[in-house]
């Protein structure tokens, strides 16, 4: 793994929510209560950033959480090459399963996170928008019952880029999370060979790496890596032609070259968003094994 093919002379000052600008968020609403009990927090506006629409969420919290049991939370974050998708739908291969069920069922409330997409702001925006839902949920945990110390991000392809960075942050910060899956998620934005103008990569920066250096630098997870990051589970497809799996094995070598818990788990002959497994539960339940051993409290 060579990291330095470009060098940038690039401060250590991480990313903030939204630096100076101010936003404004919503309060949590009153939740729609399912037979079963889950309550479902829906379309909260946790960022108004002025001359952007508002970024909404939806978060599912399971029944029976009080403020002395609350529940552990999954931040979801979308896929779709940083140019479609949206936290209302899942890949074709993941839908069938009841993904967020199973999660609910494990004992881990939902937030599903939209952010701007890649024609509508280039990066650090989307970073910026999943950070600022993070920030609303560690705000409100207390009235939600959520545990902060118990937060993971957990995205696919394009938002498995979004939690590793999430989980890349600060420690002490208002945004951080104590866990990281990633699904076949880019870990390095500063390829000089990406020169199409259609390539998502170059939509994300607003240019080729060579042009934008700085955005391509702080968007690429395996350049952000330090011994304080909470652990990751990288899951990939070893067939996948989009985003190959060495994006998975070289954030990993990153990772526990400083110490860090990094589980990586290749998915033998499946290509992107895992096309051709025939056991996609199989895959959910082992993230939420993960997620159960790295979250258990002491």
């Amino acid at each position: 793994m060579n990291t330095d093919q470009i060098v940038v002379p690039i401060p250590r000052t991480r990313i903030g929510v939204y630096g100076d600008d101010p936003t404004r968020y919503d309060r949590p609403p009153l939740p729609a209560i399912s037979a079963d009990g889950v309550r479902h927090y829906a379309n909260i506006a946790v960022a108004r950033v002025s001359g952007y629409r508002p970024l909404h969420m939806d978060l599912y919290v399971p029944p029976a959480a009080t403020a002395d049991r609350p529940w552990p939370l999954v931040a979801w974050i979308h896929g779709g090459a940083f140019r479609e998708g949206s936290r209302t739908s899942l890949p074709d291969t993941l839908e069938p399963v009841g993904f967020h069920e199973h999660l609910l069922a494990r004992g881990y409330a939902v937030a599903e996170i939209d952010y701007r997409l890649s024609r509508e702001a280039v990066f650090p925006a989307q970073l910026h928008d999943v950070r600022a839902a993070i920030a609303w949920l560690r705000t409100f945990a207390g009235e939600l019952h959520l545990d902060p110390d118990r937060f993971a991000a957990w995205g696919e392809s394009a938002g498995g880029m979004l939690a590793a960075l999430a989980g890349l942050g600060d420690r002490q910060d208002v945004a951080r999370v104590q866990a990281v899956v990633d699904w076949y998620g880019p870990s390095d934005c500063m390829d000089e060979t990406r020169s199409d103008p259609d390539d998502p990569g170059v939509w994300l920066l607003g240019g080729t790496a060579s042009q934008k250096p700085e955005p391509a630098f702080w968007a690429s997870p395996v350049r952000q890596v330090h011994d304080q990051a909470p652990p990751f589970l990288l899951m990939h497809g070893t067939a996948d032609s989009t985003i190959p799996y060495t994006e998975s094995e070289n954030l990993a070598a990153a990772l526990r070259a400083v110490g860090v818990r990094a589980d990586l788990v290749p998915v033998e002959g499946a290509g992107h968003v895992f096309r051709g497994v025939n056991d996609m539960l199989t895959l959910v339940q082992r993230s939420l094994d993960f997620l159960d051993d790295t979250l258990a409290k002491s």
